[in-house]
C-alpha cells in the first residue's frame, strides 16, 4: 500500500488550492476564520460557486453532475477546503440523502431530487433522533400509517440539526409496529417541510446559536412515491447512510488548520515571560494532538485505498475515523481555550485585542463541539459496533 500522492495529484492538489484562494470569497473566508454563524444564504451562495465550478458532489456518479475524481483526489480536495478555511457544504443532501437515492430510489426520485440537491435550490435536514431514541435509534417511536395514495406520519424528532432552513427533511419512521425485531418495521421517507402538520421549534445551545431543533408532525401526509426502498427496509438504508456520514467526521484538513492557528497563539501567548508554547506540560499536550492526529490521517489514507481497489462503502471499522476525530476536534478546543486564556472569554472580536481574529468566539465554539462525540452515533456506540462488527467480540 502506497499512501505517497503521485506527481499528478500533487498538480491536482496545486490545482485546487489556486482555484480556493482566488474564489472563496473574503468575507466567507473571515466568517469561518472568527467561527461566526453562517446563514442559510451564506452556505448556500458557496454551494453555488462550487456547483457553477461543477466541484459541489465528487463523489456522486459523472451522468449526475460528478467530476470523476477518483477517491484520492476527492481526499485531496476536502483537505484543501479544510485548509483554506471554506464554509462546510451542508452534508444533509449532498452526502447523506443523495448517495442513499443513488443506491436505493427510484429513477423518479432520481430525477425530481438529485437535481436541486446539486444546483442548492433544496436544503435539506435529517429526522433520525428523538427523545428516547438517540443513539440506540431503533427503538424510535415516529410512525407512519399507510392511507390509501399515502402515509400519514405522527411523532417527533429532536437535535434536528438545520430544520429552521430546511425545504426537506429525510426521516426514519415506524411503519410496522409488531416486528419482532425492532430494526424491522422502519421505513425512509422524504417530507416536504412546508407539508400542514409540521411544525418547527428551536433549541438555544448552551453557546447561545440556534443550530438544533424540535420537529413535530401532527397526521402529516406523505405521498407514497416519497418511500425510498422497500416498506420496513428503511433500516438498511439507515447504515448505509451512517457510513457515509461516519466518513466525513473525522476532519483532518479543519483540524490542521486548527492546529497551526493552535500554535501561532500559543507562541504569542506568554506565561511566567515565556511563550506557552514552551511550557513542557503544554508542549506534550500539543504533541500528543499532533501525533493523534497525524495517525487519524494516515487511517483514512488506508480506508480510501481499500475503497479504490474494492469500490465499496466502507464498513463497521470506519467508526475508528469517527471517533478520533472528534476527540481530536475537541482536544484542540480545549488547547484554544487553555491558550488565549482569558480572551477566549469573548464572544464576539474586540479590535483592540491583537488575537480578535483568534480568539473570537472560542468559549463558544469550545462549547459547541461538545456534541462531536454524540452526533452520527455517538462515540460509546461506535466503540460497540467496532468491538461486535470487526473484533467479533
Amino acid at each position: 500500500m502506497d499512501l505517497n500522492y503521485s506527481a499528478e495529484e500533487l498538480e491536482f492538489r496545486d490545482e485546487v488550492r489556486a482555484w480556493l484562494r482566488t474564489n472563496l470569497p473574503p468575507d466567507l473566508r473571515q466568517k469561518v476564520a472568527s467561527y461566526e454563524e453562517l446563514t442559510r444564504d451564506d452556505l448556500l451562495r458557496w454551494h453555488r460557486i462550487l456547483a457553477k465550478k461543477g466541484w459541489v458532489a465528487p463523489d456522486w456518479p459523472v451522468e449526475w453532475g460528478g467530476t470523476g475524481w477518483n477517491v484520492v483526489q476527492r481526499y485531496i480536495f476536502e483537505e484543501e477546503c479544510g485548509y483554506a478555511g471554506t464554509p462546510p457544504l451542508v452534508a444533509f443532501g449532498l452526502r447523506m440523502c443523495a448517495p442513499v437515492l443513488l443506491r436505493f430510489g427510484s429513477d423518479a426520485q432520481k430525477q425530481r431530487f438529485l437535481p436541486p440537491i446539486y444546483n442548492g435550490e433544496d436544503f435539506w435536514c435529517q429526522g433520525y433522533s428523538e427523545p428516547g431514541s438517540g443513539s440506540d435509534l431503533a427503538s424510535l417511536k415516529t410512525r407512519a400509517l399507510r392511507q390509501g395514495d399515502h402515509y400519514v406520519v405522527t411523532g417527533q424528532k429532536i437535535w434536528t440539526t438545520m430544520a429552521q432552513h430546511a425545504d426537506w427533511i429525510f426521516c426514519l419512521v415506524r411503519t410496522d409496529s409488531n416486528r419482532e425485531k425492532r430494526q424491522e418495521g422502519i421505513s425512509f421517507l422524504l417530507i416536504d417541510m412546508r407539508t400542514p402538520g409540521i411544525t418547527v421549534r428551536p433549541i438555544t445551545l448552551m453557546d447561545g446559536g440556534h443550530e438544533v431543533n424540535e420537529v413535530f408532525f401532527d397526521d402529516v401526509q406523505v405521498p407514497l412515491e416519497n418511500l425510498v426502498h422497500e416498506e420496513g427496509k428503511g433500516w438498511t438504508v439507515a447504515k448505509y447512510l451512517l457510513g457515509y456520514e461516519r466518513m466525513g467526521t473525522g476532519r483532518i484538513g479543519q483540524c490542521k488548520r486548527e492546529l497551526a492557528r493552535l500554535k501561532e497563539l500559543a507562541a504569542d501567548q506568554l506565561k511566567d515571560g515565556k511563550p506557552l508554547v514552551t511550557d513542557p506540560r503544554f508542549r506534550d499536550k500539543l504533541s500528543r494532538v499532533e501525533v493523534e492526529l497525524m495517525a487519524l490521517e494516515i487511517t483514512n489514507l488506508r480506508f480510501l485505498d481499500q475503497m479504490r481497489r474494492s469500490g465499496r462503502p466502507p464498513g463497521a471499522d470506519v467508526s475508528m475515523l469517527k471517533i478520533k476525530g472528534t476527540e481530536i476536534q475537541q482536544a484542540i478546543t480545549e488547547l484554544m481555550m487553555q491558550a488565549a486564556g482569558p480572551f477566549a472569554q469573548a464572544f464576539r472580536p474586540v479590535d483592540s485585542m491583537d488575537f480578535d481574529h483568534v480568539t473570537a468566539r472560542l468559549a463558544p465554539r469550545y462549547c459547541n463541539l461538545r456534541k462531536a462525540t454524540i452526533y452520527a452515533g455517538s462515540n460509546e456506540i461506535q466503540r460497540n459496533i467496532i468491538a461486535k462488527m470487526t473484533l467479533g467480540l
